[in-house]
């Protein structure tokens, strides 16, 4: 008896995952390692380049992120798509023993609150048309509704790229995710672009004919390469624990709309679904905050003060508190 379509798409968007996770881990070791040697990432360094770890996570991530594009071609995007929150847990798991990094439990909550949440989004999410033609793609993603999205994305990027990151980039893990988030949305219509472009071509229809294919494939190599590059920032600056749960969470949210303006399949949502999918944006929501506000305690210099009398005693005598005096150190450590 064969294995299932939807059983080969599960086993692939869990190793996806695993491979995932690990690139994180392995990125942010190569990025401090980067970061001893030469100008850290977070403020425009590109040492890392030079750290094999590094590339060791780039590889890593790339063989993952195969395994969940060959996923989707097996299995329904609403399986696929939630087992990326075992990338989290993976991340986690390993910033614990690799780089003793800690969450907060109200951050483990908010952590469970961005998976719960992200999960109930994508189960409701309106499912998406299969578009046979890399032509059909072209006029789906050149819809005056698609236009404006994609228009607004790339206005607040340049907003936070321009104005926002030289200010807080290095105190808002909002920042440097907003931006990979954002370009990912616009990355997954590409990529979803060049895939059939791939599978028509295996078929005997061509599409390296089609100026549409290389237009695609150019704009997925630009999102992907500004998404890396601030995704490294993020990591080099934010803890991991924190940076792979938000990350994802917005990534995941931003595709569904962008993927719901494009193929306009919100039309044929019921009131339950839109009900559900309103409860799990509150869920992300919820737990976003509490993963920013859990980081931003852990950046607050905790505070401590020692104090002491310095008294002397002079024969039988002894002075008196007004006539000495008190010592106070205070100090971060």
């Amino acid at each position: 008896m064969g294995v299932s379509d939807n059983t080969k798409g599960f086993a692939l968007a869990v190793v996806s995952s695993a491979f995932i996770g690990s690139s994180f881990i392995l990125k942010k070791k190569g990025l401090k390692r980067a970061g001893k040697s030469g100008t850290r990432a977070g403020v425009g360094g590109y040492t890392y380049l030079l750290q094999p770890l590094w590339w060791a996570g780039m590889i890593t991530m790339l063989i993952g992120e195969v395994a969940n594009f060959v996923a989707y071609v097996f299995a329904p995007a609403a399986l696929v798509t939630p087992l990326g929150a075992l990338s989290i847990i993976v991340s986690s798991v390993l910033s614990h023993f690799m780089l003793k990094e800690r969450l907060q439990r109200m951050g483990i909550l908010g952590c469970i609150s961005c998976i719960v949440g992200s999960v109930v989004i994508v189960i409701h999410a309106p499912r998406e048309q299969s578009p046979s033609s890399v032509e059909e793609i072209w006029k789906l993603a050149t819809q005056p509704g698609f236009l404006i999205y994609a228009a607004t994305t790339l206005s607040f990027v340049l907003v936070l790229v321009l104005h926002f990151e030289p200010r807080y980039g290095q105190t808002n893990i909002l920042i440097y995710l907003g931006i990979c988030s954002l370009m990912g949305s616009l990355t997954v219509v590409s990529i979803k672009a060049i895939g059939i472009a791939i599978k028509l071509t295996f078929q005997g229809i061509s599409q390296v004919t089609y100026y549409q294919t290389w237009l695609f494939v150019t704009v997925a190599l630009v999102c992907v390469i500004s998404q890396m590059n601030y995704l490294n920032k993020a990591l080099d600056t934010f803890n991991t624990a924190i940076v792979s749960p938000i990350y994802y969470v917005m990534f995941t949210s931003l595709t569904i709309i962008a993927s719901a303006i494009m193929f306009k399949d919100w039309s044929g949502q019921n009131n339950s679904s839109i009900a559900s999918e309103l409860c799990g944006f509150i869920t992300v929501i919820s737990g976003t905050v509490l993963l920013h506000t859990t980081r931003e305690q852990e950046m607050a210099p905790a505070t401590a003060t020692i104090s002491w009398y310095i008294g002397k005693s002079t024969g039988d005598h002894m002075k008196t508190i007004d006539d000495d005096h008190f010592v106070i150190l205070q100090s971060s450590d």
